[in-house]
């Protein structure tokens, strides 16, 4: 049945065409369709009719992975002892000897997927993590002792050889950066030691920091992913790897639609690095650094809660040989927006080694841009927090400074000793924190010692005071802290009242 509008335009057009004639007509019926093209909504993207074709493509560049941890058992109890000559008492001793440190192999079940035809294979480095031995399984069950190339704890990745005695099928990598929220995407795996087994879902969310090491950046998907998917591939439409099965959020030890995978963007740069050199070689800046909040921006004149707050430089260090200073704000580094504290390590550490690299910084209310010449991160490198200039002793002066609800001393024998603190410590001790005051608020207690405000170093109670009414009289709704807190420094922004 026509609709009424497509009635009216039938009539309209037969109307015309007693007038205009046969190219009347044709244009006419052209228009017509037109509208009823452009009248449609658009239609989204379909789901697949099936995911068949691929899982029988992919399959079998999916393996298991096995892994055999043997562990020496602590000594147990002691045999009794029994009198001389007693008839059981050699037969007790043979028994507790026999079972005295017996070793105990530990097995733990994994995925992973062929990278190469030459038998390379990528999993998660907790799959192997200290095993003895690992054993792979292709998709015919045959079992492949594999070689232990190179390994990742901080995004979790290991890179394991095999040798099958022929070409085997392995799978590309695919451009995570490409994929989208609401994407189709394929999870290949060995779920609680099952085998191979296909789940399908959509990209749930990117870019999705779980706290499990500082270059977490990990697609998030619906798709199925279970114990011992970890280490398998999470693929596109196209057949390609754009993640590594990771981790699952989960209440109950199963699957409930929150998996994340490491993204293919992190994953084949440190899989390239493991195998030319074993081990992963990331760029390194020589900086610690915090969040900027909406208080410390304001408080330093920054238009917005954006970049990476410097609050410690490492001595000798790329950054400090590069002119960068505790308080600066990193904005931009090669180019690439800095918009989160959380994004800077990742694009240090994708950054080549000994390349030098524009560093744009807001420092004194103004943009400068600094070249830094990027070292290499080593395991467990220092950060040492810079100390602040040598001088006399100040002489004891104690004060209430109301604005921010602490009470505070300059730093005295007596005050080293009753909160440990360094002989080279320059600042103002904390000694007092007002329940509800905006010291409390950010979690300030005795003991901290206030270094600087608003980037400029104090040695008084006097100091900070001045440093309050100036910010008062910028028209600033907080004033920017460094704290010292057991060697660590941080920056702390605190809310002022307006009088």
């Amino acid at each position: 049945m026509k609709s009424r509008t497509q009635s009216r335009a039938i009539a309209a057009a037969g109307w015309t065409a007693t007038r205009t004639g046969a190219a009347g007509i044709f244009l006419l019926g052209v228009l017509f369709a037109l509208s009823l093209i452009l009248a449609q909504p658009a239609a989204a993207r379909s789901a697949p009719e099936s995911f068949a074709d691929l899982a029988d493509r992919l399959l079998p560049s999916v393996v298991n992975i096995s892994s055999t941890q043997i562990q020496r058992q602590d000594r147990g109890p002691q045999a009794p002892n029994f009198p001389e000559g007693s008839p059981f008492g050699d037969q007790f001793r043979e028994f507790f000897n026999r079972n005295q440190g017996a070793p105990r192999r530990a097995t733990s079940l994994g995925s992973g997927f062929i990278i190469s035809e030459d038998g390379l294979v990528v999993t998660n480095n907790h799959v192997i993590d200290g095993a003895d031995e690992i054993t792979v399984t292709l998709s015919d069950d045959s079992q492949h002792k594999a070689e232990l190339l190179g390994r990742d704890p901080k995004t979790d990745l290991a890179l394991l050889k095999i040798d099958a005695d022929r070409t085997l099928p392995a799978v590309p990598w695919g451009d995570s950066t490409k994929s989208r929220v609401g994407d189709w995407v394929v999870a290949i795996g060995n779920p609680f030691g099952l085998g191979g087994t296909v789940t399908a879902g959509i990209i749930s969310a990117r870019q999705r920091d779980i706290n499990q090491g500082p270059y977490d950046s990990f697609i998030q998907t619906d798709a199925s992913i279970n114990r011992g998917n970890s280490g398998g591939p999470m693929f596109n439409m196209d057949g390609q790897v754009i993640g590594v099965n990771t981790a699952i959020f989960s209440p109950t030890g199963g699957s409930v639609g929150v998996g994340f995978a490491v993204p293919s963007s992190i994953a084949e740069r440190v899989i390239a690095q493991l195998q030319e050199f074993g081990q992963t070689r990331r760029g390194w800046l020589g900086v610690r650094i915090q969040t900027v909040t909406d208080e410390i921006a304001e408080s330093i004149g920054l238009d917005s809660a954006r970049g990476a707050l410097v609050s410690s430089v490492t001595d000798d260090g790329p950054a400090e040989k590069a002119g960068i200073e505790a308080g600066d704000v990193i904005l931009t580094f090669d180019g690439k927006s800095v918009d989160s504290m959380r994004e800077l390590p990742r694009i240090v550490a994708d950054t080549d080694i000994g390349k030098s690299v524009p560093v744009q910084v807001w420092r004194d209310e103004r943009q400068r841009t600094l070249s830094v010449k990027i070292g290499e991160l080593e395991e467990e490198v220092p950060v040492l927090a810079s100390t602040g200039p040598d001088g006399d002793a100040l002489e004891p002066e104690e004060a209430t400074i109301d604005d921010l609800g602490v009470a505070v001393t300059t730093i005295t024998d007596d005050m080293r000793a009753q909160f440990n603190l360094p002989d080279d410590l320059r600042g103002v001790v904390i000694t007092g924190v007002e329940p509800d005051s905006p010291a409390a608020e950010k979690s300030l207690r005795p003991g901290d010692v206030i270094v600087e405000v608003s980037q400029e170093e104090v040695g008084s109670p006097g100091q900070i005071a001045e440093k309050i009414r100036e910010a008062r009289d910028a028209d600033r709704s907080s004033v920017l802290l460094k704290i010292n807190r057991n060697g660590d420094r941080r920056f702390v922004a605190l809310r002022i009242p307006k009088s």
